[in-house]
């Protein structure tokens, strides 16, 4: 037995369950009491995950952090948090960690630096921006970030400067927009019910989201009924992950597939008498027509294209029928196909036609990030906002970096950037054209980091970055009902700096200081993000640590009328008029394929299909250890996650005459690398997995598994689809 499954069967002994499979590296909150000498500090996990996790964070006289542990008092986090997080001191105190202010003294990657101070690191950025725009134009200038930190004021703040300056907008596609488009299409609005509730139902299913790694909480709730209530869990991925084996029914679909599976069992439904009609007549817009639609959506049309048999479609479909407490968890990794919004849509419409809304522990939950009604007007600089500024598709990078013109907007080149909270060089689709852009001689890039990521070593100036102990903030979870603090803990580095400072610097060397929302320190920003939003202050959140946002049962579940003007839920989506979280602005317009987007839930083949010259279909899903591109510098999450490969179906090993853990080759149009096999049967024969994010430079041949992703948008309002490509493998001959 390895260390994990140690782990996890003394939480199972904790919490007296009795399940033989390792659910997860996590960590009860009383799982090793604090030292005598240390203190407790309260906040909440900054990275890129819908949980949030509320934390308590051991702190020594010395003013060191020591173990992090899940609060126990949090009705969500429940004391459990993951692994790589409970170690968090091991990143704090990575001996990498960028602590100095640095200037490029060779050739762009040749990683040969100089030491500078502050003042001149900023002092160059700025001098940078200023030529920029005096020779193409304020829209030469593009400031870049995402979620490396989900704090508000230190993710946020870098838009407000955007705006003052009217540099080129950021809109921000890569994760988010197929799965939060498909959901409001449907509801009008991204929120559901309580997400507790999976903790108090009698059927919890888990779709499209590996939770045992990538969102524990969701475990902690579904085993919880599965104690109490002898409620079943249903996994629905497309690889035996570590969820599936804690299924009792588990359901593993071809990739791109899901929308045909939800049909099925909604005709299903229809069929045999499980769907909840007079709901539908009250609740939903054409459920006749739904029903019509679905007449030729059969179990055995959708287990041609599932690979999932009849038999196990009727049991599913059963099982959903007879439960009325089911409680439809949806997840992101389902949405990230070219057919992404569609398949979303059509799995929050089972839980319409089964009438599940109107249950405790029941109904479809996404996300809650519109239940929390946070003005970030201010923080953001929105009254400075220009319309007539181009907004770049962050997704598209490359194509914007290599000068393509319709990623451009028709407009000139992009010449300076000041990169935040994301690493691009390893994340962004289409990695070769990523790297070309990066490599450009007139481009200038300024990269504010934690670690010398591979966005900073093709850097110009590298700035060192506190991490998110080390100052203030206000958080939000959109897979739980909390606004949560994150106070500052320890003092940082002296050396290091805050995403704010970076700004607030910025803005006073390119003369917009005196603009609306500069000037304040983060606490005092967090005060004012609070009071616009009729919360509670800084102080208030110092003494409670969070504030529960969860609407009302009756609005929650939509018992008065779901969010579209009708009061309706919609089977009958406007694929390119309704608003959306997300939505592109009008100069953009929809995007993709949107005329193939199906007038009912239905299966639509925008996606990359198999061929004969890629007879495979590839998806880059998470790995448990690491986060994005987060945590891949630390030694342990490495040595366990071990290197990069890509999962084989045996049969397919068989017949390309590739044995375990020899190198193959992998390519598409995009591009080709060359990774090491792992032959295993929890993936589908067609099917290959290279679970990740790992670094480009972990690869044999320095390039990571987003040489093979591309960056056409998905349809209708864009999105990133990862997880959709089609490829040829060979064994490696060279």
């Amino acid at each position: 037995m390895n260390s994990y499954h140690g782990e996890f069967f003394w939480l199972l002994a904790m919490q007296a369950l009795a399940y033989t499979n390792a659910m997860n590296i996590a960590t009860p909150i009383d799982a090793k009491s604090p030292k005598l000498d240390s203190k407790i500090g309260h906040t909440a996990c900054p990275h890129d995950c819908p949980s949030t996790c509320a934390l308590e964070v051991e702190i020594s006289e010395d003013g060191r952090i020591g173990r992090v542990r899940g609060a126990g008092d949090h009705s969500y986090t429940s004391g459990v948090i993951c692994a790589k997080v409970a170690r968090y001191a091991e990143r704090l105190y990575h001996p990498d960690r960028l602590m100095h202010p640095l200037r490029r003294a060779g050739p762009k990657g040749a990683g040969q630096w100089q030491q500078i101070s502050w003042d001149d690191a900023l002092d160059e950025i700025a001098e940078a921006f200023i030529k920029a725009e005096a020779r193409d134009g304020s829209e030469a200038v593009w400031p870049y970030f995402y979620a490396g930190t989900m704090g508000w004021v230190q993710r946020d703040s870098i838009d407000r400067l955007r705006h003052a300056k009217r540099y080129s907008g950021f809109f921000s596609s890569i994760c988010t927009n197929p799965a939060w488009t498909g959901f409001t299409m449907a509801t009008g609005v991204l929120r559901g019910p309580d997400p507790r509730e999976m903790g108090r139902t009698d059927c919890v299913v888990i779709w499209g989201t590996n939770a045992v790694s990538t969102q524990v909480n969701v475990m902690t709730h579904a085993i919880r009924s599965r104690k109490e209530r002898g409620a079943k869990i249903v996994v629905i991925d497309i690889y035996d992950n570590p969820t599936m084996k804690q299924a009792d029914m588990a359901l593993i679909v071809r990739p791109g597939t899901d929308a045909a599976l939800a049909c099925a069992v909604m005709h299903v439904a229809f069929r045999d008498g499980y769907a909840d009609r007079d709901y539908m007549a009250k609740y939903a817009d054409d459920p006749a027509g739904l029903e019509a639609h679905l007449k030729t959506r059969t179990p055995q049309w959708a287990a041609e294209i599932t690979g999932i048999s009849v038999e196990e479609i009727e049991a599913f479909a059963r099982l959903v029928g007879t439960t009325k407490k089911t409680f439809f968890r949806l997840g992101y990794g389902f949405t990230r196909q070219r057919n992404g919004a569609v398949a979303m849509h059509a799995a929050a419409s089972v839980a319409t036609v089964l009438g599940s809304w109107q249950y405790e522990g029941g109904g479809a939950f996404h996300s809650n990030s519109d239940i929390f009604r946070m003005n970030n007007a201010e923080l953001t600089g929105r009254s400075m906002k220009d319309a007539d500024i181009r907004m770049l598709d962050q997704s598209q990078i490359g194509r914007v970096l290599t000068g393509d013109p319709v990623a451009l907007r028709h407009r000139g080149p992009v010449t300076a950037m000041l990169i935040q909270n994301t690493n691009p060089a390893n994340i962004a689709p289409e990695q070769r054209l990523v790297r070309r852009g990066f490599a450009r001689d007139d481009l200038f890039v300024a990269v504010h980091e934690q670690f010398m990521t591979e966005t900073a070593e093709i850097a110009d100036i590298v700035l060192p970055a506190t991490m998110f102990v080390e100052h203030d903030d206000i958080y939000r979870a959109g897979g739980q009902n909390h606004i949560l603090l994150g106070p500052k803990l320890v003092e940082p580095p002296p050396t290091v700096r805050t995403n704010l400072f970076v700004i607030e610097e910025l803005a006073k060397r390119l003369g917009v200081a005196d603009r609306p929302g500069f000037g304040f320190t983060a606490r005092e920003m967090v005060d004012r993000v609070l009071e616009s939003s009729g919360l509670p202050g800084y102080d208030h959140f110092l003494e409670h640590k969070w504030f529960d946002r969860q609407p009302a049962f009756e609005e929650a579940h939509f018992l008065n009328g779901f969010a579209h003007p009708d009061g309706k839920f919609h089977f009958r989506p406007d694929w390119i008029n309704q608003p959306a979280p997300n939505k592109p602005p009008t100069a953009i317009g929809a995007l993709g394929p949107h005329g193939e987007l199906p007038v009912f839930p239905d299966q639509v083949d925008v996606i990359e299909v198999a061929d004969p010259e890629h007879p495979f279909r590839l998806a880059t899903s998470p790995a448990r250890n690491f986060l994005n591109s987060s945590f891949s510098e630390t030694k342990t999450s490495r040595q366990k996650e071990g290197r990069p490969e890509v999962m084989i179906n045996p049969v397919d090993a068989e017949a390309n005459g590739i044995a375990h853990g020899e190198l193959v080759r992998i390519g598409n149009s995009r591009g080709d690398l060359r990774i090491h096999a792992r032959i295993t049967i929890e993936v589908r024969p067609g099917v290959l997995i290279a679970e990740g994010l790992w670094p480009n430079k972990a690869h044999v041949d320095g390039e990571g598994i987003n040489v093979l992703t591309g960056a056409d948008p998905v349809a209708p309002y864009g999105g990133a689809a990862v997880h959709d490509n089609k490829v040829w493998l060979r064994k490696d001959t060279v």
